[in-house]
């Protein structure tokens, strides 16, 4: 756990920490309306209880502490200074607590005023109780199915992913994840809580508080940064002896997700991988590993269509739709011309599939990330999807009649799609809401004197402000920049390079993956200039595209997609070379490629990168270029595995990470394994 934090005990003047009945506990990250309004709602339902609140910020850029200071000044406040998650945030909390009872609460939440008291009568009512939940509502009304859980099972995982509980949700069989057969106002004993509302007993979780017979089970597992802690906690609870209840007796509502709502790959990964993490951690004895095999499968396909489903509610559902609309349109053209009618299946099958490749192929090569597609991209898509509809007309002899429409597709979808985002470009960038990442003295400068056009919203520094004059309001330091941005809906960022190393940049423009904005370096001189096309003059000084100077970022997704069919290609390959190595003996070229295509499982499953650093080599890159260990290193690009002068390995890796690419991942790999020596 880290200790960058500081805590703020906010009590009445002479009063000193005492045992109180129930501690409540709120970890907030960014909501800080949510949260003014959830302890609001807490004070109503405290009232005539002895009681503390305790409240975990987990590094919010949007004024939460400031706002917790001056309107809440009863309040334990630890404020920490790197966003640590919730089981982190959670412990802080629980190990500076006083109470008989634990309630941790999520700071979208709004409690009845009978809530907490509620839930102190049936503890009080239920000496086996280890922790109860209430019945949490959606903000519609309806009734949210995390209010009550079982433990993720191989089976009743894949009756979750397949979507047979959705379909069958009065079944004892499909429906028992969410237990969707079980009436909503039936006290019940259930596996597991959500970590949203949960009301723990003290001496459940640690161990001299205990009575006979039972255990502590611990506070929240560390290693889950976000989701699956609850499911975790709550399987070590009754383990230690004790009993979880799901009461209706009162309920919360509950404004789901809104601390990540704007979040991306990150929070999609982090939410489905709990579920292996869960799995492996308490079930990996009692199945065989099959079943954890079939579940991980699940649980990375599930995630990739979630992953793919936001991509599609943005940039490109609009390729989708212009895509069909395109050839669809030329189809009714076409038949209107020959007078002969095309068949359903060019409707239903061959349009869909059309706009499908095109997006599909912008999409694996990190096209919908940042500012969206470049033109070459677009190229690309269209061609592929014109070539392999082309191809298919051959082999499908239904189809053949649409080869011409297929064929005049390219050039309507090159024209359509580049106008769509050339015409953006057209305009100018006045009202930008914009930001600048340096100095203070920097962006002063830069406010009063060349940023005209833009709307200052203020400046991310790792200096105070008192420090220098300024007129800009300082957000935070480099380290909060991207909540930054997503908080105060920034459309543009720009770097100081007076103040900030391409390197540095590039770690911070690394924060920014996923986000639609753009960003700019900031040059003092003009012997700065790279691009012309990417180059906006300020008097003296001038803007560069920041991605012509950095190079082109890849994102976690495109990196990870590259990955797993690169593993997939290992597994099948791996077998062939594995006999030759046999004949050719242990001491062959062989030999040694085959014991790089046996690790495409630690591939697969996320524990290396294709393509990576040598764990035991000289070199081992920063963290920030976030690069792992993989199968082959990316120095091998140079060449034999011979020794080489540091500083062409640390270039060597940084020009890797300015310009991967998969493309470029397997020519590393190919040359790597060409020259095993």
């Amino acid at each position: 756990m880290s200790d960058n934090h500081l805590t703020i005990t906010q009590t009445p003047l002479g009063k000193s920490p005492e045992p109180v009945k129930v501690s409540v506990i709120i970890v907030n990250y960014n909501v800080r309306d949510l949260l003014r309004q959830a302890l609001r709602s807490i004070e109503r339902s405290l009232i005539n209880i002895s009681s503390e609140v305790i409240v975990v910020d987990n590094n919010s850029v949007d004024g939460s502490v400031s706002m917790l200071v001056e309107e809440f000044p009863h309040i334990t406040l630890i404020v920490n200074h790197e966003n640590n998650g919730f089981s982190v945030a959670n412990n802080q909390g629980i190990r500076v607590a006083n109470g008989e009872f634990i309630f941790i609460l999520n700071p979208d939440t709004i409690v009845e005023e009978d809530t907490i008291k509620v839930l102190i009568d049936f503890m009080e009512s239920h000496p086996d109780a280890g922790a109860v939940g209430c019945r949490i509502l959606n903000p519609d009304g309806t009734f949210a199915l995390e209010s009550r859980r079982s433990f993720p099972t191989p089976i009743i995982a894949f009756y979750r992913m397949t979507g047979l509980s959705r379909i069958f949700p009065r079944s004892r069989i499909f429906g028992k994840y969410n237990l969707t057969f079980l009436p909503e106002d039936q006290i019940a004993t259930v596996d597991a809580l959500s970590g949203s509302c949960m009301f723990l007993r003290k001496s459940a979780l640690i161990s001299p508080d205990a009575p006979p017979g039972r255990g502590g089970s611990g506070l929240f597992d560390e290693d889950f940064f976000m989701y699956g802690e609850d499911l975790d906690l709550c399987y070590r609870i009754q383990n230690a002896g004790w009993t979880i209840y799901y009461t209706p007796e009162t309920q919360i509502i509950h404004y789901k997700g809104e601390s990540t709502k704007k979040g991306d790959f990150k929070y999609v990964r982090l939410f489905y991988g709990a579920m292996t993490r869960f799995a492996q951690k308490h079930l990996s004895e009692d199945y065989p590993k099959i079943f954890l095999w079939i579940l991980h499968l699940a649980v990375i396909v599930r995630g990739s269509l979630t992953v793919l489903g936001n991509m599609l509610r943005h940039a490109a559902a609009y390729d989708l739709m212009i895509c069909f609309g395109i050839i669809t349109s030329l189809g009714f053209l076409r038949s209107f011309q020959s007078g002969l009618q095309f068949p359903p299946i060019f409707y239903w099958g061959l349009s869909p599939l059309f706009a499908l490749i095109v997006t599909g192929v912008i999409a694996a090569w990190g096209g919908y990330r940042g500012r969206g597609p470049r033109l070459g991209l677009v190229v690309l898509g269209s061609f592929v999807s014109v070539i392999v509809l082309a191809a298919l007309s051959f082999f499908i002899k239904q189809i053949a009649f649409s080869r011409m429409v297929v064929l005049a597709c390219l050039p309507a979808c090159l024209l359509f799609l580049s106008a769509v985002r050339l015409i953006p470009k057209t305009r100018k960038r006045l009202g930008r809401r914009t930001i600048v990442v340096g100095n203070l003295l920097d962006a002063n400068i830069l406010a009063s004197q060349y940023l005209s056009q833009y709307v200052l919203v203020g400046i991310v520094t790792q200096e105070q402000k008192n420090n220098v004059h300024s007129t800009l309001t300082r957000l935070g330091n480099y380290d909060q920049l991207r909540d930054i941005v997503r908080i105060h809906n920034i459309e543009t960022v720009i770097f100081a390079s007076a103040t900030l190393t391409n390197k540095e940049i590039f770690v911070l423009m690394q924060k920014l993956l996923g986000i639609p904005m753009q960003t700019y370096i900031l040059a003092e001189r003009q012997d700065h200039l790279i691009g012309k096309s990417s180059i906006e003059n300020l008097g003296e000084r001038t803007l560069l595209d920041a991605e012509e100077v950095i190079g082109t970022l890849r994102s976690t997704a495109a990196r990870r997609v590259s990955d797993m069919i690169a593993a997939l290609i290992g597994a099948i390959i791996h077998p062939v070379i594995l006999l030759i190595s046999k004949l050719a003996g242990p001491q062959s070229r062989w030999a040694r490629r085959s014991e790089r295509t046996r690790q495409w499982r630690t591939v697969l499953l996320g524990k290396r990168s294709l393509i990576g650093f040598d764990e035991e080599g000289d070199f081992i890159p920063d963290p920030e270029w976030q690069l792992r260990s993989g199968v082959f290193a990316v120095s091998e690009m140079l060449g034999p595995r011979l020794k080489r002068p540091p500083e062409e390995i640390e270039h060597a890796y940084w020009y890797y990470v300015r310009n991967q690419s998969a493309a470029m991942d397997w020519m590393i790999a190919a040359r790597a394994l060409r020259g095993s020596t």
